[in-house]
């Protein structure tokens, strides 16, 4: 059995906001240094064992994924290659890594051919449960609320932990019910997330890296382009109502009216809207799965989020919303470094097991079922057509449950509807008519 990491008396020795400071491990025994990594499909994380003031630390690195060889450079001049990980005999061609991600699949030949290692392959969602459980069982102020830009630690006890939803943003959204230490669910997940978002938003602004984006975002205005309850209803009718006039809409429902071409807006409003939208989308569709399994605490980690104080702050805002200020979005110190920590964890891991593709898609397989109309055809008569819901699409879109004739309630609704579709649409092809834009996808 390999080494394994003494993790009593972790902590961190930072101020909130250094991005990824380390974490001191003053009873790990000095040693060769330990290396694991999460390869996804933006950003390769490095998470590894060194040694400052006769104590020993986690530290963190990244790459971007198409600046693999930077990241071999860094390996070899940090050392990190020296009696790392596990051997199958006295030669480096023998030496393992661990490594989770889709990229440590498709890479593996090259860390084999450049570095002269084999990586041990990690389910990605058992090394990302596994790192965020270290951290909020192990490391005192790993966790934190942020709202308003303001950031608060959270304690959270160890015996008072499970169960949790974590909702991990990377390239695309996954969500898990995690119910002890390696007792976890993928619950659902959403192919709209980070990647989508920078995707737009590369289109858009022209910027070249995520971290571009989202400064962009941080100078500019959404309500340039987005449509808030005050421009479909008037002031008025919002009071009349009972209506906030602020309230989001239609994400980029302006542009539909607007003479305006993509030229005309500032990148930074664009930033601004794109940031609005998605992150308002993660903490909705977060709030309904925590709903539906009974929840009230929420993690929220994963690359996407990088400390950034407005995406916290959205998620916080529209999770406070949507639960009517029942459940709390909570952030993690290291967020996107899970899986890489997750699958440090495992060095000296006397199962040595991780799932394996076969028995994730065993235990995901109740996600592939489609939904199944049990009303036969017969049975679609006045007498017993309610209770049913209608799903209105508009520029946004209204759910709302009917009980009978006059008789409703509107249960929710998303500002990503078919104000966002044209107007997205109407910047990126220029099209002014949704028929025509719903043809040429038609044609497609």
């Amino acid at each position: 059995m390999g080494r394994r990491i003494d993790l009593s008396g972790a902590e961190i020795r930072a101020d909130h906001g250094d991005g990824s400071p380390p974490i001191f491990l003053p009873r790990q025994p000095a040693a060769s240094p330990l290396l694991a990594l999460d390869i996804g499909g933006t950003l390769i994380k490095l998470v590894y064992t060194a040694s400052c003031g006769g104590e020993e630390e986690l530290r963190f690195a990244k790459f971007e994924r198409r600046r693999l060889d930077d990241c071999f450079d860094f390996v070899r001049a940090q050392g990190l290659l020296g009696c790392n990980g596990t051997t199958t005999g006295s030669s480096k061609e023998n030496m393992t890594l661990k490594a989770t991600g889709g990229g440590s699949y498709k890479f593996g030949d090259d860390f084999r051919q450049k570095l002269g290692v084999s990586l041990d392959k990690l389910d990605e969602m058992d090394s990302v449960v596994s790192g965020a459980n270290f951290l909020l069982q192990n490391v005192p102020g790993a966790a934190f609320t942020h709202m308003s830009g303001k950031m608060n630690s959270i304690d959270i006890s160890p015996d008072n932990l499970f169960p949790y939803l974590l909702v991990n943003i990377g390239s695309g959204v996954s969500i898990l019910k995690v119910t002890g230490n390696g007792k976890f669910e993928r619950v659902t997940g959403t192919h709209i997330g980070g990647g989508t978002m920078f995707g737009l938003a590369k289109l858009l602004t022209g910027c070249k890296s995520y971290d571009e984006f989202l400064q962009l975002s941080q100078k500019g205005d959404n309500f340039v382009l987005d449509l808030v309850v005050k421009d479909i209803c008037g002031e008025l009718a919002c009071q009349k109502q009972g209506l906030s006039t602020s309230t989001l809409a239609s994400s980029f429902g302006k542009v539909i009216t607007s003479m305006k071409k993509l030229a005309d807006y500032k990148p930074e409003d664009l930033a601004s809207a794109l940031l609005s939208a998605f992150t308002y989308n993660i903490a909705q569709i977060s709030f309904l799965v925590a709903s539906l399994l009974g929840l009230r605490r929420v993690f929220f980690g994963g690359s996407y989020i990088r400390g950034h104080k407005s995406t916290m702050d959205n998620i916080s805002y529209a999770l406070n919303f949507w639960s009517e200020s029942q459940m709390q979005a909570s952030f993690l110190q290291h967020e996107g470094y899970l899986g890489a920590l997750g699958a440090l964890m495992s060095y000296g891991d006397p199962r040595d097991e991780n799932l394996n593709l076969e028995e994730s898609q065993e235990e995901n397989s109740h996600e592939a079922a489609g939904p199944t109309d049990v009303t036969s055809a017969d049975e679609h008569n006045d007498s017993n057509i309610f209770p049913y819901l209608l799903v209105n699409i508009g520029s946004g879109v209204s759910m709302i449950e009917v009980i009978g004739k006059g008789k409703f309630e509107r249960i929710i609704g998303s500002h990503l509807g078919g104000g966002t579709i044209l107007g997205l649409a109407r910047l990126l092809t220029g099209c002014s008519r949704y028929y025509r834009f719903s043809l040429c996808a038609y044609k497609m």
